[in-house]
């Protein structure tokens, strides 16, 4: 059997292929960032899912994207906790960016572009990854994110930029003190996946004018920061992985459009994708 993995900060997505290249198991865990959950964590998390453990010793190739995986050291980690659960795995580790660009490729080369919980950029040719600018994370960068959006929601509440009627609004739903809000983002281990949870108080109401200036805000950032530095970009089409990018689809575009720049294919989960490119190209 054949583990097919795409873990974001927040989840991961598992597809195990049977012998025939079937898709025999699909399931799901939380996100295994190596800069953001204790290492500690990843198999227990794992050990969790009975589905995965029900089949853990028929598994002989794994294939793990993952958000945090840029680095070699963070690469290593992940092998040496799944090595743990799935001892006779042949394990690859790479990052999620280039999960990214095989689940969008149509067959053209494209910029291709992450939009969840974090956020980042890449231009794919069809064989060749070029990454030109690094990943700085929620605190400096991941512009255009849930956890960037989230940030913007947390931030304007405290400051008292929301509007009466939004303020008002947060405050019933959450109930959020700044106590609890610099706890969850200063001292737990996901606080990227804290703030991006916020995105579903401004995805509900997406329409208000305040709220859409805010996010069309964060998409033009990420254009400026993340697009804009690849010279392809005004003539590569854009393509979008992640669950931010489909739930403000129409906003994303009209920030693409002020900037002349061309959106392609959206798709909220890779997952199927990626499996499928996995089938075709590399098993």
């Amino acid at each position: 059997m054949v583990a097919i993995v795409d873990s974001g900060s927040t989840k991961s997505d598992w597809v195990i292929l049977d012998e025939f290249k079937k898709v025999f198991l699909k399931t799901e865990t939380i996100g295994f960032n190596p800069n953001f959950i204790n290492k500690e964590l990843i198999v227990p998390e794992i050990e969790k899912n009975t589905s995965l453990t029900s089949v853990k010793n028929s598994i002989k190739k794994i294939y793990f994207y993952g958000s945090g995986c840029g680095i070699q050291k963070n690469c290593d980690t992940i092998v040496e906790e799944l090595s743990k659960v799935f001892v006779d795995a042949e394990i690859t580790v790479r990052e999620d960016l280039l999960a990214a660009a095989y689940a969008a490729y149509q067959g053209k080369p494209a910029i291709v572009c992450i939009m969840g919980t974090g956020s980042n950029s890449c231009y794919f040719d069809g064989e060749n990854l070029k990454i030109k600018l690094p990943s700085l994370g929620f605190l400096m960068g991941d512009e255009g994110s849930g956890s960037a959006i989230g940030k913007q929601l947390v931030r304007r509440f405290f400051m008292q930029k929301l509007p009466a009627d939004l303020s008002r609004e947060f405050q019933e739903i959450y109930n959020l003190t700044i106590d609890d809000a610099l706890k969850n983002m200063y001292h737990t281990t996901r606080p990227n996946a804290y703030l991006a949870n916020f995105n579903k108080f401004v995805i509900d109401r997406k329409d208000h004018p305040y709220l859409r200036d805010m996010v069309l805000e964060e998409m033009k950032n990420f254009f400026d920061y993340q697009v804009l530095p690849y010279e392809e970009s005004k003539e590569a089409e854009i393509n979008f992985i992640g669950s931010i990018a489909y739930y403000y689809e129409d906003i994303l575009r009209s920030a693409a459009a002020e900037l002349n720049l061309n959106v392609g294919q959206i798709v909220q989960k890779p997952i199927e994708s990626l499996v499928n490119y996995h089938i075709k190209y590399i098993l």
